[in-house]
């Protein structure tokens, strides 16, 4: 028994909270044996779908949370980053949040009260309002700062001296930004924000001039002008949604520049002043009601639907598509009062036959894999060519489905019910026999079995008025 399982023993402890037995011993399990793998509470507990906190408290019943002294540090953190990985490849080996691991790459420190710039500058939270120590104009740029990589989104001194070179050559800017793969606007911003009125523009000039502007906290443009202010401030009133009161100034003020604001300045004020008492006021100006910001998951970071991969629809032959050869089939779940009961559906592409699966006491992934195998056991081989299904968590099983049978699961992408139309205007019939909030329970194997024959007997305009028992009969007969 490893050392894992042992400690599990500690989690099944009945004496827990109840928000803590709520979980099966081996989705704990999975868990641990994942946490040991990853070393990050964090990316196991997203890699699984689970509360983190709940993980937390699991790790701590288990003996296994890290002390203070072995946590990661920023010296662990630099060590991988000067090894070539990235800032999110570092901060997964570390198990730390991406916003830590910014924070140590940028060499800000946080403090009780606040963070402290590598500049020297100094931001404090005092009720909800943002003051920074030190007033004064920001000092030139140091070496460290002038010579320090950025996000490549970002001109570099190398980009600077391109552009010197080809406004010395007389070539437009739009050749300048083809040339270091920059839009155009970025050049024309670049020029006209970092030249020298008396030298015009020069690389390094340009480059101290922009690092000199980088540093944070800067006062904000609607702290800066009351008047921009007290309209924002009338336009939520009136629940005004940010971007409405953005392009509202526009035409209010076309000729007074000081009343420009994007709707992205608003949103970051709001949420920025959401402490204290403002909470509330800005919880009932804000339409969703929330006074953060809401995590989104970009593309790369995005979890799978299921452990197994999927193949999707786009991957499916052609033949499937154009039903010219029999055997490939399409499924769903309809599902009674509360979604409590349910009734696996399945229909061939090309004869519309269709077939019921009796879920009599779930419909979880293991009980409608089990029920799809026994089903689609019955065919013979060459009925046996695919399946399309959403993307439900009840196929979760699919991997293991296909290896029973041998048939090919193809996903359909989210919210494209179209993609399996032969099987969603099926289900539509099948709520004559079986209407909406009802509970499917109650119908035994023998009652699906009569409803399905039902279906199978209607002559199909889309079958020149045959009947789908009629098309695959001889299917059978000619193979």
């Amino acid at each position: 028994m490893s050392s894992l399982t042992k400690k599990l023993d500690l989690v099944g402890d009945p004496e827990l909270p109840r928000k803590w037995r709520r979980s099966s011993p081996e989705v704990k399990q999975e868990f641990f044996d994942l946490f040991d793998r990853l070393g990050s509470v964090t990316e196991a507990a997203k890699s699984l779908g689970l509360d983190r906190n709940t993980c937390y408290a699991w790790i701590r019943r288990a003996g296994l949370a890290r002390m203070r002294s072995e946590q990661p540090s920023r010296a662990d953190f630099l060590q991988l980053r000067n090894a070539g990985l990235t800032r999110h490849e570092a901060a997964t080996r570390l198990g730390i949040h991406r916003t830590t691991a910014q924070e140590w790459d940028h060499g800000i420190r946080r403090t009780k009260n606040g963070r402290i710039y590598p500049d020297g500058v100094v931001m404090v939270y005092n009720s909800g309002v943002r003051n920074s120590s030190d007033s004064s104009p920001p000092p030139a740029p140091s070496m460290v700062q002038l010579e320090r990589p950025i996000d490549g989104r970002f001109l570099c001194l190398a980009d600077r001296e391109i552009i010197y070179d080809m406004l010395a050559q007389g070539l437009s800017q739009r050749a300048i930004a083809r040339a270091i793969g920059k839009d155009v606007s970025s050049i024309s911003r670049e020029i006209k924000r970092n030249s020298n009125p008396i030298s015009g523009y020069t690389p390094y000039s340009a480059h101290r001039t922009s690092v000199a502007r980088r540093p944070r906290p800067k006062t904000r443009k609607i702290d800066a002008c009351p008047q921009l202010k007290e309209v924002i401030q009338h336009g939520l009133r009136q629940h005004w949604s940010p971007e409405q009161i953005s392009h509202k100034l526009v035409l209010e003020f076309p000729d007074d520049q000081d009343m420009r604001v994007s709707h992205e300045t608003i949103y970051q004020a709001l949420y920025f002043q959401a402490r204290g008492r403002l909470k509330l006021e800005i919880q009932q100006a804000m339409r969703t009601g929330r006074t953060r910001r809401k995590t989104r998951t970009g593309p790369q970071e995005r979890t799978h639907r299921f452990k197994d991969s999927m193949i999707n629809i786009s991957e499916r032959p052609a033949e499937i598509e154009d039903r010219a050869v029999p055997g490939h089939w399409e499924g769903d779940l309809i599902t009674g009062a509360h979604n409590q009961s349910a009734i696996a559906t399945l229909v061939e592409r090309s004869t519309r036959y269709v077939m019921l699966v009796h879920l009599p006491n779930d419909h979880t992934a293991e009980t409608v894999r089990d029920g799809l195998i026994k089903t689609m056991s019955t065919l013979p081989e060459h009925l046996r060519g695919s399946l399309t299904w959403d993307q439900g968590s009840e196929m979760a099983q699919h991997q293991a489905f296909s290896i029973a049978t041998g048939i090919d699961v193809y996903f359909c992408d989210p919210h494209s019910p179209w993609q399996r139309g032969t099987n969603e205007n099926t289900n539509g019939l099948l709520r004559q026999y079986f209407p909406k909030g009802t509970d499917l329970s109650v119908y035994s194997p023998e009652d699906l079995e009569h409803v399905a024959q039902q279906l199978n007997g209607r002559p199909r305009k889309t079958l020149g008025w045959n009947t789908p028992a009629e098309r695959l009969r001889d299917i059978l007969l000619t193979a």
